[in-house]
């Protein structure tokens, strides 16, 4: 089921994800010091359930999230009306939380996102493509973030709209964009394409997956077109080996 989002932010969909893709060279610092790679024309980039998006797999990142340094002030519930259980903890180069998977279908209207099959629909994302429309949570993978509050700003960990961060459901990655905040005490939330992608139902009403989802954030990224998921996937796969090989 979707979290109920705070009012006049809402988040989109994504297409499914990408093939492997060869990593990219470093890319060079914007003017908010993120890491982050201009956007170039959008591609659609399918790929079968089960196969795996980039080159680094879930064990590799797995692995460097089973211990926890909590790095919130308290606990955040998986849904609204449920109790704080789900910390976010912080390494070196990325934070992360281990929650469920609420369906986010805002942006662009659709006809898998649309006020008859999501009746919470909202018709604005919080962050835009790069031409400045709303995103389209059918076709582009994206992760809701928690309102800033007094339990985590993520602006205070280098996270921002563009942030890249690895969805790990079983053994698939995808790699999504932050495309939109959500309620202040409540987290684990991602788009229609991004559900769709790691073989969640993505169905907005009845879909999600209610536990083992894995969020990897990665600190100073940024894509400069949240709207090209290959251009994500490429920046993901070279954050996520240097990720695996920290320390």
């Amino acid at each position: 089921m979707r979290k109920s989002l705070i009012a006049g932010i809402s988040g989109s969909g994504v297409l499914v994800a990408a093939a492997l893709l060869i990593p990219a060279a470093a890319a060079s610092p914007g003017d908010t010091g993120a890491r982050s790679r201009p956007g170039h024309a959008t591609e659609d980039v399918k790929r079968d359930h089960g196969t795996q998006e980039g080159s680094v797999s879930a064990a590799d990142l797995l692995a460097k999230v089973k211990d926890c340094e909590q790095i919130s002030n308290g606990k955040y519930r998986t849904d609204e009306d449920g109790s704080p259980t789900v910390p976010v903890c912080d390494t070196e180069s990325a934070v992360f939380w281990k929650a469920d998977l609420d369906v986010d279908c805002d942006g662009q209207e659709s006809e898998k996102c649309n006020k008859e099959t999501d009746p919470a629909y909202q018709d604005d994302t919080a962050f835009h493509t790069s031409d400045g429309r709303p995103l389209d949570a059918a076709q582009t993978p994206y992760v809701v973030l928690p309102g800033k509050s007094d339990i985590w700003d993520f602006s205070d960990s280098g996270l921002q709209g563009g942030s890249i961060v690895a969805v790990i459901n079983g053994d698939q990655v995808e790699y999504a964009g932050v495309g939109d905040i959500g309620p202040e005490q409540a987290i684990g939330e991602a788009s229609y394409a991004a559900a769709e992608a790691l073989g969640i139902d993505p169905d907005p009403a009845t879909g999600g997956a209610e536990s083992g989802v894995t969020y990897i954030a990665f600190k100073g990224s940024k894509t400069d077109a949240i709207e090209d998921h290959a251009e994500t996937v490429e920046l993901g796969d070279e954050l996520a080996k240097e990720f695996v090989n920290e320390g």
